[in-house]
């Protein structure tokens, strides 16, 4: 992501800052881009100390422990706090954005997906139809709001931030030959199941134990095409995930 066009992010005003958090931070890979973009120092923050050493490994950024509703930093500590797909997965992500607000001195920003709204071409004909209805049934099981993107604008205005703004992102993932070792993973898991296994507990809060084996099973099988198509270099796959970027500013004393 952010590889080929960064231009949805030019409302973070980041050539100006001084110093960036990057909250939920992961492995650091937004921190990467925010630190390419910024002369200002930029810190990861992250409740997992596991993810934390990735990205101090991967990206040599400064990183610190700490969760997003109460971030270990003093009021006005960055010029600007930013995250990515972090909202969707928390509860109550108007609290997280208080916080946000609570250690910037300027600007508080969001890069939340839309997951009611990804494309998917595949040329295993069954490929799209079944990423629908796992989505679909996903969407009825999880708990938070991973379809939160376009609703972000609002709860930063709930939070007390004033000239919100927001551009739609379409990023584009392609698989295609050559194949890599992600994209052969990635097809594996799919004919073991694996991978739908990992939003068990979700899909079985939308579906019956009857639904979740047939949906397991046709999935199991398209896996088991994908790895056949990938044999012979057959295998074409594009998915286009809309995220919104939303920036909100702190009100004037």
């Amino acid at each position: 992501m952010w590889e080929r066009d960064r231009s949805a992010l030019a409302a973070l005003d980041l050539d100006s800052r001084r110093r960036v958090l990057d909250v939920g931070c992961g492995t650091g890979e937004f921190a990467a881009v925010l630190a390419a973009e910024t002369p200002g120092e930029v810190i990861g923050v992250d409740a997992d100390p596991r993810l934390l050493r990735v990205a101090r490994e991967e990206t040599g950024l400064p990183v610190v422990a700490g969760d997003a509703t109460a971030l270990p930093v003093r009021d006005d500590a960055a010029d600007l706090v930013a995250c990515q797909a972090l909202l969707v997965n928390l509860p109550e992500p108007v609290a997280a954005i208080r916080e946000f607000a609570r250690a910037s001195s300027d600007l508080v920003a969001a890069v939340e997906p839309d997951n009611a709204d990804v494309g998917v071409q595949s040329t295993v004909d069954r490929e799209a139809p079944l990423e629908r209805r796992v989505r679909a049934a996903f969407l009825d099981g999880v708990e938070t709001d991973p379809a939160l993107g376009e609703s972000v604008p609002r709860l930063f205005r709930e939070a007390g931030l004033v000239d919100v703004r927001t551009s739609r992102y379409h990023h584009r993932k392609v698989v295609e030959p050559p194949y890599d070792e992600d994209d052969l993973r990635d097809a594996s898991r799919k004919a073991s199941g694996a991978g739908l296994a990992d939003h068990e507990r979700e899909l079985r809060r939308a579906l019956s134990a009857e639904e979740y084996d047939d949906l397991r099973r046709a999935w199991r099988a398209m896996g088991r095409s994908v790895i056949e198509q990938m044999a012979e270099e057959e295998y074409r796959r594009a998915e286009v995930v809309p995220f919104d970027v939303t920036v909100g500013r702190l009100p004037a004393d």
